[in-house]
């Protein structure tokens, strides 16, 4: 008996209806099968597939990788796949370097792989969708992920505003594909949201909380909405801050500065807007301005710096000039 069983005896020996020691004993048995199931339910999956291996897919992978699943990514070609490779063997040796794992490094580069193909992802039990935030690639890719899966395996998008429904026009196992949206950069933040289309399953939905706690992450649960909780918030901020940018209230630093100080915001919504690349901001915005109406109408500054290659990080110049 462990020492928390045995500190648990006299409480469970004290309960009225048990009669004797004994009793006890087998509530304890009990207390212990239900902890060890309840330990089972959190533990991630042993084999995790992510599509798409950019910034977001490889931090996805690094995520399930430090909370010990085999990882693979898939990618369109092998220029690609080299690079998404090389982006979480990166990853992993920083996650050591900082000592946030007790792994060490050729333990960890042991369970990633890097394919083209798509086949390699049937021996998966949760695949999520990175892929760029377009319907009809998406469901094109769900589609073609789902034909390779056990019919047990569980399937996931990255969407961060698309209707988790509309991605399901053309699966078979509609309740064993939910949204797991998480946010960039992926190491950081905190935050995993979890989209229930009308036809998920609560199985699933209560396996997607645990893997979000196992990797050391929040889970929120919403429904499936234009923009979800998250998107449908930032959005909106992030576009009335481009508005007054453009309108000349105050410049890109003071406005995100108002936010950081005033409100407590972690980083502005321009800042942010950078990080997440415009283009990928005006994709959501179009959706949910089709879906929400005219509050959610793309500034004719965003649409110009889209228009101008100006993405922000990752071109290096958006509403702010980045160096790296």
């Amino acid at each position: 008996m462990s020492e928390a069983q045995m500190a648990s005896v006299p409480e469970a020996a004290s309960v009225p209806e048990l009669a004797s020691v004994s009793e006890a004993a087998s509530v304890l048995e009990l207390a212990s099968v239900s902890e060890a199931a309840s330990v089972s339910e959190l533990a991630v999956p042993s084999r995790v597939g992510v599509v798409g291996g950019g910034r977001m897919g490889v931090g996805i992978a690094h995520a399930f990788l430090l909370a010990g699943s085999q990882v693979l990514i898939l990618e369109r070609d092998a220029e690609a796949a080299e690079r998404a490779q090389a982006g979480l063997a990166t990853a992993a040796r920083r996650s050591v370097e900082r000592s946030t794992t007790q792994e060490d490094e050729s333990a960890l580069l042991a369970r990633i792989d890097v394919t083209t193909d798509l086949s390699a992802l049937g021996a998966s039990g949760l695949v999520i969708e990175a892929v760029p935030e377009d319907l009809d690639l998406k469901v094109s890719m769900l589609t073609k992920i789902e034909a390779v899966l056990a019919d047990d395996a569980w399937l996931a998008s990255n969407t961060s505003s698309l209707s988790i429904d509309l991605l399901t026009a053309t699966l078979t196992r509609p309740e064993r594909f939910c949204g797991l949206h998480f946010f960039n950069p992926v190491p950081s933040s905190t935050l995993v949201e979890i989209v229930n289309g009308s036809q998920t399953s609560v199985a699933l939905t209560d396996a997607a909380r645990g893997w979000v706690r196992m990797i050391g992450k929040t889970p929120i649960v919403v429904k499936d909405s234009p923009g979800f909780a998250s998107s449908r918030l930032g959005v909106v901020i992030a576009l009335e801050a481009i508005r007054m940018l453009e309108d000349g209230v105050a410049s890109a630093e003071d406005i995100d500065t108002a936010m950081v100080l005033g409100y407590k915001f972690p980083v502005g919504p321009l800042h942010l807007t950078d990080l997440v690349g415009l283009d990928v901001r005006l994709g959501i915005a179009e959706y949910l301005h089709s879906t929400l109406g005219e509050r959610f109408a793309p500034p004719a500054l965003l649409r110009e710096k889209v228009a101008a290659g100006q993405l922000g990080r990752k071109t290096g110049e958006g509403f702010f000039t980045w160096s790296e």
